[in-house]
């Protein structure tokens, strides 16, 4: 198939991707000059009674969880929605902060309906890109042509509603997907119009191959970097240098702006108590971590330093090559630095939720016998599926498959797999339910008599939901 993009954005019940849901999802398919081809998709998913979705929200994307349950999709045939109608091969998904949210909660959803939470985002030619990056490089290297938004205090702002906002770019509706789809398609063009160069480097450069062809321990070399890590007062842009390898393929970086003797005869306890300076008793010359790691599969916005020698690109982002050069040095002259830096980072692991579904990172599904079950599953009619007993390696897929069949084909379902489910139901919503009502009662007071209708029957839907779902006894 011809290479397209796919340009999406979820709006969901909360932050959380692995225990909040997906309530809509909004796409429209491009070719590479971003003509539309074929309709626009604009889904609600049903959102499963074992949720108490954030009251904050709902509040900005004004979908009732009774609305999804009325007009939506159940996450099954979503699923297989997505997989067979948006990944075509050869498809570039594209997001806005995508690689951070959208495809977290798109990961969590295949897993729970037993897909490959991974394939759909680099199998048959498949990739996925996030912009967010991309504005970040653009405005800090090359900002000529675009008008970038900032707040009131004059801080930088790269928020989509914004940018569209400044640039003229239709945005009828912030934080509905549909519209948030169209305008991220908006951003998109300007940056290949005025800056097609850059465009073109960044789109072939958010390949994993290609990241670690710039990012090389092996030779290391100073590389330009955009992230949301690094000071606004930058625009998020600075020069980096590859330290050390990190888990999973990824890289610790070292951040070129600050001086490495400022942290050498600092000791680790010292460095940590530095670091925990409250935020209001910091002052201007307070200093952030100066290494993070960098993940090569999440489509970094890096370059070669070589961008910088154009365009005054050392003086957009206030750093000289004199300053880096110098700043390797000491870097090379004190090896022992880096592994104090590194020492005082903690080596959290992910915490184990309670719920199988909770848990797509406890580890990855390595068993064939799981994997061809898990089509079985997919691919089963409801009269096989009501006679399935599957039995899984993986005790998480065992552990879902029951709750799996009550949310999306409940009259197939047994009497025993719906006592189960409301078991486990129950549970769960009892113990998020303090929290969902000291939720609901803050947006109460916050908006106070400015709610408006909108705003009240949100409020009042959300109540109606916690009745309706909250255990009888």
């Amino acid at each position: 198939m011809a290479k397209s993009y796919f340009f999406y954005d979820l709006e969901t019940t909360g932050l959380k991707a692995n225990k909040d849901r997906i309530m809509q999802f909004a796409g429209i398919r491009t070719d590479e000059n971003f003509n539309q081809i074929g309709e626009e998709y604009n889904i609600l998913i049903e959102t499963p009674t074992d949720v108490l979705p954030s009251p904050n929200a709902l509040m900005v994307t004004k979908i009732t969880p009774q609305k999804t349950r009325d007009e939506g999709y159940s996450e099954a045939d979503f699923a297989k929605l997505f997989t067979e109608e948006i990944c075509k091969p050869n498809t570039t998904i594209i997001g806005y902060n995508n690689v951070r949210f959208d495809d977290e909660f798109i990961r969590a959803l295949l897993f729970r309906n037993y897909y490959d939470p991974y394939e759909w985002s680099y199998k048959d030619g498949r990739s996925r890109w996030d912009l967010l990056d991309v504005v970040r490089m653009t405005r800090a290297l090359r900002p000529e042509g675009i008008n970038w938004p900032v707040n009131e205090n004059g801080d930088i702002v790269n928020k989509l509603e914004l940018l569209s906002k400044e640039n003229n770019i239709k945005h009828n509706h912030a934080h509905d997907a549909l519209s948030d789809v169209e305008a991220l398609i908006g951003v998109a063009k300007l940056i290949k119009e005025k800056h097609a160069q850059l465009f073109d480097f960044l789109e072939k450069i958010r390949l994993k191959n290609e990241v670690n062809r710039i990012v090389n321990l092996g030779s290391p070399q100073p590389f330009v970097y955009s992230s949301g890590r690094y000071d606004k007062k930058f625009k998020n842009t600075t020069v980096a240098y590859p330290v050390k390898e990190a888990d999973f393929g990824s890289t610790y970086v070292y951040n070129l702006r600050q001086d490495p003797d400022f942290w050498v005869n600092k000791t680790e306890d010292e460095i940590k108590e530095y670091l925990n300076i409250p935020y209001e008793e910091r002052g201007e010359d307070w200093q952030a971590f100066p290494i993070k790691k960098m993940q090569p599969n999440r489509c970094p916005a890096i370059a070669p330093v070589g961008v910088l020698e154009n365009n005054s690109g050392w003086e957009k982002i206030e750093l000289s090559l004199n300053q880096i050069s110098e700043n390797v040095k000491k870097l090379q002259k004190n090896p022992k630095l880096i592994d104090k830096l590194l020492g005082v980072l903690e080596n959290k692991d992910f915490p184990k939720e309670k719920y199988a579904e909770s848990n797509l990172y406890d580890g990855f599904i390595n068993s064939r016998s799981d994997k061809e079950i898990s089509e079985v599953i997919r691919n089963a009619s409801q009269d096989e599926l009501k006679k399935l007993k599957p039995n899984f390696k993986d005790k998480r897929l065992e552990e879902i498959f029951p709750r799996y069949k009550v949310r999306n084909f409940p009259f197939i379902a047994s009497a025993e797999e719906k006592l189960s489910y409301e078991n486990y139901r129950s549970e769960k919503i009892k113990a998020e339910a303090p929290k969902f009502l000291k939720d609901l009662e803050s947006v109460s007071k916050q908006k106070g008599t400015e709610l408006t209708s909108e705003e009240e029957f949100i409020l009042e839907e959300l109540k109606l939901w916690f009745e309706s779902v909250f255990p009888e006894s």
